[in-house]
């Protein structure tokens, strides 16, 4: 059997957005409504003819509307091999009609969390009936066809047209895929919220990992790579697969992963005055903070000049057309704000390329979640690294203590070193990235390059000396032995900002003595792999 001819619909929605209209275009085609609750009012009020479900079960919606469709009168109409006759007879013998259409939307049970909800509204609004129809449908999809989204009715009312009032099998396959992707989707969500909010269950016994809305990207990491991005179902704060594209080419996977990257860290500098990260393949190249959003721009810049083409860039506050006007003096890639001024928008809009990007209120830094990474066989899982010092987490160790500038460095090299991959070094002075060491397989590598980039920057700018001499310096792991440190001390910092607990503490303690440096533990590490 290929082409169903659609003669009864059963239509129960929660979301009743363009339901009249369809209804309305259902009875045009002379198809039989049958319908629950206020879906069949809101069909009536418009002057059409629908039977109650409890006419087609001879049973009354009961306990609250909570059993109304678990019916033999309903699924045995849904789930009938019509060419089977023994099905045939069993429909015969209890005066069971066929269904051909379901229209189905579920429960508002992610609206109903988000907007905090007390715990028995939330269970009242786990839909029972609606998931059932739904994949008996889509199981029976060879004579059923099942609809869950209402931005399919167009192509539902397209495809009767063309089929003289029918659909073929390849329309109701495509439906009841997306149907099976809607329940299991549903299910997912309710099965977080039982875990994670309402049991405390940080790792439960099954994960259910989803996501929705997908949007095809032109290519993974490399060219003979696929991609595309998908957004959590079920509640979630806004991020940059959220963000608005203002202008510029479609984002990229890469986009996506720098982006992200930039916005994370930018998070780290929410309040106090303006801040520019600029990202290179998700590592930061130059990060500072000043009085206004151009000085941050420059004195990011000048981190690291060479990395900063073709970066990603992402500010703390609204974009003003000044630093616009400095950022478009270099190819970038993305640009990141919380909103952008008209001035700015102007400056971009002869960078047709660039991809502008707002995104509202920065994320949380501190928030919590999971992080999920795929190894080959399995899922990585963990929690978020939303860990916090403060000045009263910290342990001197040295002879001489952190000046308060130098206090001030430390916590900002801290801040920016929690975002470079690992091993990472971040010298900082004057609230702004001297050189930054990333991904190396030795710690002492990581202090040599970030120093190394700062000598080039002091050559480029033509300072007196690199920006490095009288620094503070933050490690994002211990120093293993005190190679690491001394080519810290050698680059000219004069503080040091790293976890401590390593076998060899005492012999980094004392290197940090005999060079002058104040050193201080926090005592948590931020590795990022």
């Amino acid at each position: 059997m290929t082409d169903v001819t659609i003669k009864r619909a059963l239509l129960s929605v929660s979301d009743k957005s363009g339901m009249v209209e369809l209804g309305k275009a259902l009875a045009a085609r002379n198809v039989e409504l049958v319908s629950t609750g206020g879906t069949a009012k809101a069909l009536r009020d418009v002057g059409l003819a629908v039977k109650d479900i409890s006419e087609l079960t001879g049973f009354p919606e009961m306990m609250d509307g909570r059993v109304k469709t678990l019916h033999p009168k309903v699924h045995g109409g849904l789930l009938a091999v019509r060419d089977n006759a023994e099905h045939a007879q069993a429909m015969t013998d209890h005066a069971i009609g066929a269904i051909d259409l379901v229209v189905v939307n579920l429960y508002p049970f992610e609206a109903t969390v988000m907007r905090g909800a007390e715990r028995d509204e939330i269970i009242e609004n786990i839909d029972i009936g609606g998931p059932s129809m739904v994949r008996s449908s889509a199981k029976n999809h060879q004579y059923v066809t099942i609809v869950t989204d209402p931005a399919d009715y167009e192509t539902l009312l397209g495809e009767l047209d063309r089929g003289n009032g029918a659909t073929t099998l390849d329309f109701r396959k495509k439906m009841a895929a997306k149907a099976f992707a809607a329940t299991a989707a549903y299910d997912s969500m309710i099965s977080q919220w039982f875990a994670f909010a309402d049991q405390g269950q940080m790792f439960p016994g099954m994960l259910a990992v989803n996501g929705k809305a997908p949007t095809v990207l032109r290519y993974g990491e490399n060219p003979h790579q696929q991609a595309a991005l998908y957004t959590p179902v079920g509640p979630h704060g806004r991020g940059i697969a959220q963000a608005e594209q203002l202008q510029g080419k479609e984002l990229s996977y890469n986009n996506y992963n720098d982006a992200d990257a930039a916005l994370e860290l930018c998070a780290e500098f929410r309040v106090g005055d303006p801040a520019v990260v600029i990202v290179k393949h998700a590592n930061p190249c130059g990060v500072a903070q000043a009085g206004s959003m151009r000085e941050a721009w420059e004195a990011a810049l000048q981190c690291d000049s060479v990395s900063a083409f073709g970066g990603i860039v992402a500010v703390n506050r609204e974009l003003d057309g000044a630093t616009a006007e400095a950022i478009a003096q270099i190819f970038t890639e993305v640009v990141i704000a919380p909103s952008v001024s008209d001035e700015a928008r102007e400056v971009f809009a002869a960078k047709k390329n660039l991809r502008l990007l707002t995104v509202g209120e920065l994320p949380d830094p501190r928030r919590g979640g999971l992080a999920v990474k795929p190894i080959t066989g399995g899922l990585l899982v963990q929690t978020r690294d939303n860990g916090a010092i403060s000045e009263a987490d910290l342990k001197v160790v040295t002879e001489r203590a952190p000046t308060e500038q130098e206090l001030k460095d430390c916590f900002f090299a801290w801040a920016v070193a929690r975002h470079v991959k690992s091993n990472a070094i971040v010298y900082a002075k004057d609230g702004a990235t001297a050189g930054i060491g990333a991904g190396q397989m030795n710690r002492r590598d990581s202090s040599r390059i970030a120093a190394m980039k700062a000598a080039e920057a002091a050559e480029k700018y033509e300072w007196a000396q690199p920006k490095t001499v009288g620094s503070a310096v933050a490690s994002d792991a211990f120093f293993p032995f005190a190679d690491g440190l001394l080519a810290a001390a050698e680059a000219g910092a004069t503080a040091v900002i790293q976890p401590g607990g390593s076998i060899r503490d005492d012999e980094v303690i004392e290197a940090a003595n005999k060079a002058g440096l104040a050193m201080v533990f926090t005592g948590m590490r931020h590795f990022r792999h």
